[in-house]
């Protein structure tokens, strides 16, 4: 049987990932791995493996002894914590990836996915519609760790033809676990604050647009990058991915239509420096023409998912 690895399965990406690929694939199928046990009662059907995905050592362990169809390999620190301890996130984005890769270049692996991000780009990016091609300038240690690791994953593709895909995610919005330290995560913790019945102190400007996505579309568009055919994948670096772009008044105002007592005010922080370096909308027509990637979720739909899922979750039914 083709079994595949989840690294980084207890996070916000990774639980969603490990279910739709037990969907897909089977329970069986599918072993998860992080440095902490997932809280997902469905991400815990599938077998666990406590692994410190810097530890070179046990990475090529677990990876020569599972012989895997494929690797998502997740693990990482995000775009504001990692503001904070900069070295540690470039020591867990940079070491663990290489250690994956290393593996896949003894053939333990046939395929890998590694994610990107919209933090490659930076103040010198075009701010709308960014090409595939565009300069990547990152001003933070995640954005940086992202813009080498691109590069590390065309070069172990050329030098050695690893088949490893990447995506460049814009700020991911999910309804089943909370926000881990991203500059886009206000846009997951306000539905939460809106169905708990609090208000909201966003900490970014009003109208600071950035690109966004439905978590289900973010894990629709992975599986299909992962199972076009080695030779339509045209990118070795990391696809631009897009799906909408909004600013937090208009996230807001989406969900005061469905609850319209909701009440924002904003005081930007540290992470307001970091979104406006950020571009506000996403060129994707190269991942549509190599394997046909489409978005299908809007910003009026998401609000009305992730309302109806939260409040489901605290038994608090949205009216």
């Amino acid at each position: 049987m083709a079994k595949t690895l989840v690294i980084g399965a207890a996070g916000q990406l990774g639980i969603e990932l490990v279910l739709a690929l037990q969907a897909q694939y089977g329970v069986d199928s599918i072993d998860v791995s992080d440095i902490r046990v997932p809280e997902d009662e469905g991400v815990m059907r599938s077998r666990f493996l406590h692994l410190d995905a810097t530890d070179e050592g046990a990475v090529s362990k677990v990876l020569e002894e599972g012989r895997y169809e494929a690797v998502y390999h997740l693990a990482a620190m995000l775009s504001a914590t990692g503001e904070k301890k900069p070295i540690a996130a470039w020591d867990l984005n940079m070491q663990s990836l290489l250690n994956v890769l290393e593996a896949a270049k003894e053939g333990w692996v046939k395929r890998i996915f590694w994610p990107s991000s919209i933090a490659v780009f930076g103040p010198q990016t075009p701010k709308k519609l960014v090409p595939q091609d565009a300069l990547l300038d990152p001003t933070t240690v995640y954005g940086i760790s992202k813009q080498a690791g691109e590069f590390w994953c065309r070069y172990y593709h050329e030098k050695y033809g690893v088949d490893v895909r990447s995506l460049r995610y814009p700020g991911l919005i999910g309804h089943r676990s909370v926000p881990g330290g991203g500059t886009t995560d206000y846009a997951v913790d306000i539905y939460y604050k809106a169905v708990g019945g609090e208000d909201y102190t966003c900490f970014l400007k009003a109208d600071q647009a950035l690109p966004m996505m439905y978590m289900d579309d973010a894990v629709r568009g992975t599986l299909e990058l992962m199972a076009a055919p080695e030779e339509r994948i045209q990118v070795r670096t990391s696809y631009n991915l897009g799906g909408m772009s909004f600013t937090p008044s208009e996230v807001a105002n989406s969900i005061q239509q469905i609850l319209p007592n909701f009440q924002v005010d904003y005081a930007p922080d540290e992470r307001q420096a970091i979104a406006e370096s950020w571009p506000e909308s996403i060129d994707d027509s190269q991942a549509a023409e190599d394997w046909g990637w489409k978005p299908q979720v809007d910003l009026s739909e998401m609000t009305s998912i992730m309302l109806d899922a939260i409040g489901k979750k605290a038994q608090t039914p949205v009216h």
